[in-house]
């Protein structure tokens, strides 16, 4: 795949995440990159000059220089920065990929020329560490060619997989959202063990390096969670012991009630996510 000329039109935290990882991965150059940003937002104006690329104050301007145009600005002003690309995304046939949480596909095809190709990408804050989780959905125009673009792209910055748009408020409530739940867990196994007379500081890095190694066996292995569970679950051991007492005080129920509740949210925000 040859290097792409890839604009953002916003240059938060996220863009600044993928933009690094996209270099690192070699699919683009910092020169080859363009984002808009507020004249007020000193801080990414310097995160992005800083990988060799320029920050503009003009959406139409990034999108005139860009073969992939990343929308990663809140979902509340989509439409109204999407007639500022119109003519742009027209005339360069502009592959468009949106991060906004919440906006549909037919909300985003329905505000730019017809047979634009879109892509709606759901990627979670880890991005920013290069092991995020993201999920993406073509829209009607988008070809196999784009959806390969797409997912090699994000790949970039973790794993990458391609869903059915029904699934994403599930996706945003396990893993966009998921990521709140975790920092909780650790910030209460490293309670634990303070409470049981640990160091703040080592509580906190054993903490988040189990949770780390778990997960990565877990991924690496494909063994089920719970076949690895039984096998640090002794008889009569401390680590049973310690399931007997999250499962009391109802572990797995809170968990999967979060993920339910936090889906039900979602679809308040996007009703246009429908079953399909």
């Amino acid at each position: 795949m040859k290097m792409m000329k890839i604009g953002f039109v916003g240059g938060g935290k996220m863009a600044q995440a993928l933009a690094k990882g996209f270099i690192k991965a070699g699919l683009t150059k910092g020169e080859m990159m363009l984002a808009s940003c507020l004249p007020t937002d000193k801080t990414s104006i310097q995160e992005f000059e800083a990988m060799g690329s320029k920050a503009v104050f003009s959406n139409p301007e990034v999108a005139n220089h860009s073969d992939v145009l990343v929308l990663s600005v809140k979902p509340q002003i989509i439409k109204k920065i999407l007639p500022e690309l119109r003519d742009s995304i027209q005339k360069k046939k502009t592959l468009l990929l949106s991060i906004a949480m919440g906006v549909s596909l037919k909300t985003l095809e329905n505000s730019v020329p017809e047979g634009t190709p879109i892509v709606r990408v759901m990627p979670n804050i880890p991005v920013l560490a290069g092991c995020g989780a993201t999920v993406y959905v073509r829209g009607k125009h988008a070809s196999s060619k784009d959806a390969e673009i797409t997912k090699k792209l994000f790949s970039a910055v973790g794993l990458c997989e391609e869903v059915p748009e029904s699934m994403i408020n599930p996706i945003t409530a396990l893993a966009a959202s998921g990521p709140a739940y975790v920092y909780m867990m650790i910030e209460a196994l490293a309670d634990g063990g303070v409470k049981m007379g640990l160091p703040r500081d080592l509580a906190y890095r054993l903490a988040s390096q189990t949770v780390l190694g778990a997960g990565t066996m877990v991924k690496e292995t494909n063994i089920h969670p719970g076949v690895l569970k039984d096998d640090v679950s002794s008889p009569a051991g401390s680590t049973i012991t310690a399931i007997h007492s999250l499962e009391k005080n109802g572990f797995r129920g809170a968990v999967i009630d979060a993920v339910e509740a936090a889906t039900l949210r979602c679809k308040e925000f996007s009703p246009n996510d429908t079953d399909k």
